[in-house]
C-alpha cells in the first residue's frame, strides 16, 4: 500500500500526494540536494525543456538550479493517476520569462523512489 502525503501548496490547498513526491516538493521547497537526490533511484531520468538529466544527482542539480536562480514558488493544483504515472499538476512562478507556467510532473514510482519525471506544459 502507498503512503500519502498531504502536502500544502501555497494557497493552503492540501493535495494528497504519494510519499516519494511529497517529499521531492518539500526537497525542492528547502532546496536540500541531498534530500532531494534521495528522492531518485539510482537510474533515474528527467525530461525538462528538451533535456534529459540521468542519475539522481543530476536530476537534483537540475531542479535546484533552476529552481534557486528563478526563485521558483509552486503551487499544487491537482494530482491524478494515468496510465501507471502519477500527475502533479502544478503553477510555478518565478523570475523566469512566461511566469506563471502551468505544468504537469509525469512521475513514475517504482519501490519507493522516483524512477522517471517528465515535465511538460499543462494539458500538453
Amino acid at each position: 500500500m502507498t503512503r500519502l502525503r498531504n502536502v500544502l501548496s501555497s494557497n493552503s490547498r492540501a493535495v494528497p500526494l504519494p510519499q516519494p513526491i511529497a517529499a521531492f516538493y518539500h526537497a525542492s521547497d528547502v532546496y536540500d540536494d541531498a534530500l532531494l537526490a534521495g528522492c531518485f533511484a539510482t537510474d533515474a531520468v528527467l525530461a525538462d525543456e528538451g533535456m534529459e538529466y540521468h542519475g539522481p544527482e543530476a536530476v537534483s542539480g537540475h531542479i535546484l538550479e533552476a529552481n534557486r536562480d528563478a526563485k521558483v514558488t509552486t503551487e499544487i493544483t491537482g494530482c491524478t493517476e494515468k496510465n501507471g504515472d502519477t500527475v502533479v499538476t502544478a503553477t510555478l512562478s518565478g523570475s523566469f520569462e512566461g511566469s506563471p507556467v502551468p505544468l504537469d510532473f509525469h512521475f513514475t514510482v517504482e519501490n519507493g523512489k522516483i524512477n522517471a519525471l517528465n515535465i511538460v506544459l499543462a494539458g500538453a
